[in-house]
């Protein structure tokens, strides 16, 4: 075990010029994908991710996620150190940020810092490079209409996915049925193709100390901002004054509410897709609150 961390520690010092202590000092709770460590070197402390060699590519995207949010400079990320691989392990090294309790001043900041981000817009709808939803590869092929991308590069993967787990029958019928009739929830509502965080629950940002809001583990692309709003509401965990400086900033269209859930079933399916049936009844619920919208 201890040549493991020492040829993880070689290899972050060959990418990054920083030299590591052999060992990581401690691990770091909160995720459930990779390994997570707080590792000394003579620059300061780093965070960094280990995962298996064959998840290089997720931890590479994440990085690039987070330089794309960074050089909006809206909101504060971690700056990337370095990312690689190892003959056994692939990793990536990210700036050491203490985080403590995020205060109701910090939601406030945050609301009025992402609509900062979500004003940075493309052409189109997507990214230059496939990324990844928790562990789920997320394609991103540019698309000029929003529901087309909603319905091809979001939920028809996660179903077929779905399918490919197992989960066919009424899920499937129902699911194919509202990705070809999603372009009715925008007859009247042609989204900015807005840089998202593409993963905004609460468990993805935190405060510093001095109250400056940071956000991490993003899923970025550039899509519907009404898909990031939608996020914040599916686990909980932001209060009224983020959504009270967001509206401030920059207000969201009258339509918002009734198309939350169609954001959000791409989130449910992925849980879904990840840890299992328990998330089944949910994304039926959705699909069919959906459709009846719809009149089917």
């Amino acid at each position: 075990m201890s040549d493991r961390y020492a040829a993880l520690a070689a290899a972050i010092a060959r990418a990054t010029g920083r030299h590591l202590e052999p060992r990581p000092a401690r691990v770091v709770g909160g995720g459930t994908i990779d390994e997570a460590w707080c590792w000394h070197g003579d620059a300061g402390e780093l965070f960094v991710k280990i995962a298996p060699l064959p998840q290089a590519a997720r931890l590479a995207s994440e990085a690039d996620g987070l330089r794309d949010l960074a050089t909006a400079t809206a909101v504060r990320v971690p700056a990337v150190a370095g990312t690689g691989t190892t003959t056994t392990a692939a990793w990536l090294a990210l700036e050491w940020l203490d985080l403590v309790a995020a205060d109701s001043a910090a939601q406030a900041t945050l609301g009025e810092q992402l609509a900062a981000l979500h004003r940075c817009c493309a052409p189109a709808y997507g990214l230059e490079h496939d990324n990844y939803i928790g562990g789920t590869l997320q394609t991103n092929g540019w698309l000029e209409d929003w529901a087309e991308f909603l319905s091809r590069r979001r939920l028809a993967p996660q179903l077929a996915l779905a399918q490919h787990n197992g989960y066919g029958g009424r899920l499937q019928q129902r699911g194919a049925l509202l990705v070809e009739l999603t372009g009715v929830f925008y007859s009247s509502y042609r989204p900015v193709p807005s840089l998202l965080h593409g993963d905004l629950w609460a468990g993805n940002w935190g405060m510093l100390a001095g109250g400056t809001p940071v956000v991490f583990d993003p899923a970025a692309y550039f899509g519907d901002r009404e898909a990031d709003i939608a996020m914040t509401r599916l686990f909980g965990g932001f209060g009224a004054r983020f959504y009270d400086t967001y509206q401030t900033a920059w207000p969201l269209d009258q339509g918002a509410s009734a198309r939350r859930d169609l954001h959000n079933l791409y989130h449910v399916l992925n849980h879904l897709n990840l840890f299992g049936g328990s998330y089944l009844g949910r994304a039926l619920a959705m699909i069919d609150r959906l459709l009846a919208e719809t009149g089917r």
